[in-house]
């Protein structure tokens, strides 16, 4: 009999896969005899949190559920070493928001200076190639920039601009107190901040 996982309301997959990622921190090697059971019930209530914090950093479908779908089977292959199980929801989170940049970065889906500022910097009309290759630039850099952010920072802040999670819903997701997301996206964005300034005076000593 094939064993189904949830990626999405109505949607399934049927393999579980043995996968290396970055959550050991999190397990143990003690493994209770409900695993499957115990895991289908956590599933079922944060099952598609995977797929909607992949498709907050991809912005597509497809690609965020395949990412959706990876995450699970990772999540299930390391279930029966997880620590505190009061954790998985965070826990879930991170391996897909892990799997999400990977493909982001394997240049799929490049899609973030418009959800991350309220008013995208557009090109007008007449644009000359030196203004399209200064924003192909900026927009280089901007990505660069995220992905230099700690996990910690980059995480909130992506959950918060592109998903549109509230601060009290962040801090449920991740298991932390609301001073601390909000203290988190402040640093995020002042990083974020000074490392485009950077770029931005690089490119007027030009």
């Amino acid at each position: 009999m094939q064993e189904l996982v949830l990626v999405q309301p109505g949607r399934t997959v049927d393999r579980f896969a043995v996968a290396q990622d970055e959550e050991d921190e999190l397990a143990r090697e003690a493994a209770p005899a409900d695993t499957k059971r115990e895991f289908e019930e956590r599933l079922a209530e944060c099952g598609p949190l995977a797929y909607r914090v992949a498709r907050g950093v991809l912005r597509n479908t497809a690609d965020a559920e395949d990412v959706a779908q990876e995450a699970l089977l990772r999540a299930y292959s390391k279930f029966d070493r997880l620590r505190d199980r009061n954790r998985f929801r965070a826990w879930l989170v991170r391996i897909a928001f892990r799997l999400a940049l990977d493909r982001l970065r394997s240049g799929k889906r490049r899609e973030l200076r418009d959800t991350l500022w309220s008013q995208p910097v557009r090109q007008p009309l007449g644009a000359t190639a030196e203004d399209l290759a200064v924003s192909n630039e900026f927009q280089a850099h901007l990505e660069n920039a995220l992905a230099e952010l700690p996990d910690k920072l980059r995480l909130v802040l992506l959950l918060a601009a592109m998903e549109g999670h509230t601060i009290d819903e962040i801090a449920s997701m991740l298991g932390i107190s609301t001073g601390t997301v909000k203290s988190r996206i402040f640093y995020a964005r002042r990083q974020l901040a000074e490392k485009l300034q950077c770029h931005a005076n690089t490119i007027r000593t030009r």
